[in-house]
């Protein structure tokens, strides 16, 4: 049995799931798909562990915002981020440190 797993990630951004319910989508190009999704897919991020960069969605951060979605960078654990909806997805990116494409 393995011990340890390795990924690809330079960056681990964890994404609030009941902040992201709670506006029902709010981003994308429709604005209806959640946060974290619409994130994966602009950048062009591969799934799981072989990607550049990982974006989860997790259960509940515990700040709660209206109209906006709590992220974190796993890198950068001190600086939590209040995304509003519909928020420019490459500012987003620039200020999260995140990889544009593979």
């Amino acid at each position: 049995m393995k011990d340890q797993v390795r990924s690809n990630w330079a960056n681990a951004v964890l994404v609030c799931a009941k902040c992201s319910k709670k506006l029902d989508g709010g981003f994308g190009p429709k604005g209806k798909t959640p946060l974290a999704k619409a994130l994966r897919k602009h950048l062009g991020l591969k799934k799981g562990r072989k990607g550049a960069a990982g974006v989860v969605e997790v259960k509940c951060l515990g700040i709660c915002p209206r109209g906006a979605v709590t992220v974190v960078n796993g890198a950068r654990s001190r600086d939590w981020l209040l995304v509003s909806e519909g928020a420019d997805l490459d500012a987003l990116a620039e200020t999260l440190g995140l990889p544009e494409g593979e």
